[in-house]
C-alpha cells in the first residue's frame, strides 16, 4: 500500500496528512505549533518550521510515504545568503511595517499598472513589499540576499536542496505575472535599483510545474524526519489558499467562501484578473487556471465577540440567531471590529444600526451571522465585477464557520444557491497529498482530488420561504449601514 504525505505549514502550526494514494483515505495525522507571533513586525524562524514538520511526522507514526508536497503560508519573506543559510526571521504574511513601502510601490509604478503587471496592487503582505522594506530598514542584510524564497519553498528546499516554487504561491509575491506566466524583474527595480533584471533573476526559484515532481528527500533531511525505507519524492507545493482549493476539489466556475477568524472569498477562473481597486488579488491556482481572491479580517471572531459580549456559548448565540427571521428585525450590524480596510476608510470600525426600545438579544446574535456573510457577499461581488464567473457552479463553505448550522443557511438564503460544506477542516493538507499523489502518478490533479471523494459535500439548501426581493432588502439595508 502507497501513501503520500500532505503537509500544512500554517502561521499557527504545521500539519501533516497521510493518506493511501489508491483511495484517498487517512491513514495518520500530526500536528506541532509554530512559535507565536505579536506586534505589528511578525516574524518565525524558519527552523521552527522544519522542527514543527520533524515533529509532526513523528506525531503521525512515521509511516513510510512515497511521495510528499508542502502547502505553506503566503506572501512571507525567507532570504538566503549565498551559502543558503537564513540571513534573518522570515517575515510573514501578517507582518504590516512593510505597510509604507507597499504604498510606495503603489505610487510609484500606479495602481492600474500593477494590476496589468500582477494581477495585484501591492499590500504590506506581498513579498514585494517586505523585499522593500528589508532594503529600506536593513540595507546590510540585503545586501548579503541571494536568494528569494516564500516559507513553503523554503521547507521544499530543506527537504530536497531545490530552488522553486510553483505558480500559485509565485502569484502573491507581487513580482510574477500570472498573465504572462513569468517573474517580472522590472518590478523589482522598484525595490533595489542597483540590481540588474539578470541580478534579481539569479536571486529567484524556478517556477515548477503543477504535477512536476522537484526532487527526492536528501539524506540529511531523511535522517531528521527519521524516513524509513527509500527516501519519497516531493512535489511542487504550493500556498496555503491554492491547496485548500484542491482539497475540496474547487472546479472552474466554482466560488470558495471560507470562515476563519478572518475570511476569504476566492473563485477557480479560467482567465487572470487585474482589478486596479485593489480589492481583488489576482492569483493563479496550483492546476493551471487562475484563483481571484477577496479577504475580509473579520469573519469567525465577529460571533466569537458577540457571543463573549452576550454571555452565551456558541452554540447558544447560533441557536438565538435561528429565533430570528432573515433580516434581523431590522438590525444591522457593520462587522468591522478589527479596523476592516476598506477605501477611504482606512481604520473603520464596526456600526449597529436599527435598534429600538424593543431590541433583542436574539435580534443582536441574528445582525452578527448576517453582517458576516453580508460582507463576505461584497466579495463575491467584486470577483463578479473583475470578470471571474462565480454564478453557475458551486458555492463552497469551508473553514471553522462552516460547522455553524446558522452561518450555512444564511449564506444560502442570502445568495439563494445551495451551499456545499466541505467534510473537513484540514483542507490544505488534503490539497497537499492530493498534489503529492498526482505528481507521484502522472494522473491530472482534479481527477486525483474526484477519486478520492473531496467532491462529496453536505448540501444546504435555502429556506423556500426567502424571496429574491427579500434578500435583496437585507443586502441593500447593509449597504446602506455599510456607506
Amino acid at each position: 500500500m502507497t501513501l503520500v504525505m500532505g503537509v500544512d505549514s500554517s502561521t499557527q502550526s504545521t500539519k501533516v496528512d497521510i493518506r493511501r494514494l489508491d483511495t484517498g483515505a487517512v491513514v495518520a495525522t500530526g500536528r506541532a505549533p509554530h512559535p507565536a507571533t505579536v506586534g505589528p513586525g511578525r516574524e518565525q524562524a524558519p527552523d521552527a518550521w522544519w522542527q514543527a514538520l520533524v515533529e509532526a511526522f513523528g506525531a503521525a507514526g512515521r509511516p513510510g510515504v512515497g511521495a510528499l508536497a508542502v502547502a505553506g503560508q503566503q506572501h512571507g519573506l525567507v532570504a538566503l545568503d549565498r551559502h543558503d543559510q537564513v540571513i534573518r526571521p522570515a517575515r510573514l504574511w501578517n507582518d504590516t511595517e512593510a505597510a509604507p513601502d507597499a504604498a510606495r510601490l503603489v505610487d510609484a509604478l500606479g495602481p492600474a499598472a500593477w494590476a496589468a503587471a500582477c494581477g495585484s496592487l501591492p499590500v504590506a503582505a506581498f513579498t514585494v513589499a517586505k523585499l522593500a522594506w528589508l532594503a529600506r530598514t536593513e540595507p546590510a542584510n540585503f545586501g548579503r540576499l541571494r536568494t528569494v524564497l516564500l516559507p513553503h519553498d523554503w521547507l521544499t528546499h530543506r527537504l530536497t536542496g531545490a530552488r522553486t516554487t510553483d505558480r500559485g504561491d509565485a502569484s502573491g509575491t507581487g513580482y510574477w505575472s500570472p498573465a504572462e506566466e513569468r517573474w517580472r524583474p522590472d518590478l523589482l527595480d522598484l525595490v533595489d535599483h542597483d540590481l540588474t533584471a539578470d541580478d534579481w533573476l539569479d536571486r529567484l526559484p524556478r517556477v515548477a510545474a503543477p504535477t512536476e515532481l522537484v526532487g527526492a528527500v536528501i539524506p540529511a533531511a531523511a535522517r531528521a524526519l527519521d524516513l524509513p525505507g527509500s527516501p519519497p519524492v516531493v512535489a511542487a507545493g504550493t500556498g496555503d489558499n491554492m491547496a485548500a482549493a484542491l482539497g475540496v476539489a474547487l472546479a472552474p466556475g466554482d466560488v470558495g467562501v471560507s470562515l476563519g477568524t478572518s475570511g476569504t472569498v476566492f473563485a477557480v477562473a479560467a482567465a487572470p484578473t487585474a482589478d486596479p481597486s485593489g480589492a481583488v488579488a489576482g492569483f493563479a491556482d496550483a492546476t493551471g487556471h487562475f484563483l481571484p481572491l477577496v479577504c475580509t479580517l473579520n469573519a469567525t471572531q465577529v460571533t466569537d465577540t458577540f457571543a463573549r459580549l452576550l454571555g452565551v456559548p456558541l452554540d447558544t448565540l447560533d441557536a438565538m440567531a435561528a429565533s430570528v427571521p432573515l433580516g434581523a428585525d431590522g438590525v444591522v450590524l457593520v462587522p468591522y471590529l478589527d479596523g476592516e480596510r476598506t477605501p477611504n476608510r482606512p481604520t473603520a470600525t464596526g456600526t449597529l444600526q436599527g435598534l429600538r426600545t424593543d431590541a433583542t438579544r436574539e435580534q443582536l446574535a441574528r445582525a452578527a451571522y448576517e453582517g458576516v456573510v453580508c460582507g463576505l457577499l461584497d466579495g463575491l461581488d467584486a470577483l463578479r465585477a473583475a470578470g471571474a464567473q462565480v454564478d453557475h457552479g458551486r458555492l463552497v463553505l469551508v473553514g471553522g464557520g462552516a460547522r455553524s448550522p446558522r452561518y450555512r443557511q444564511v449564506l444560502a438564503d442570502l445568495t439563494g444557491r445551495p451551499v456545499s460544506v466541505a467534510p473537513t477542516d484540514e483542507l490544505v493538507s488534503a490539497g497537499a497529498a492530493v498534489q503529492a499523489a498526482a505528481a507521484l502518478t502522472g494522473a491530472e490533479l482534479a481527477d486525483v482530488a474526484r477519486a478520492w471523494g473531496l467532491d462529496q459535500h453536505t448540501l444546504v439548501t435555502p429556506d423556500p420561504a426567502v424571496t429574491d426581493d427579500h434578500r435583496a432588502a437585507v443586502r441593500a439595508a447593509y449597504a446602506a449601514a455599510r456607506g
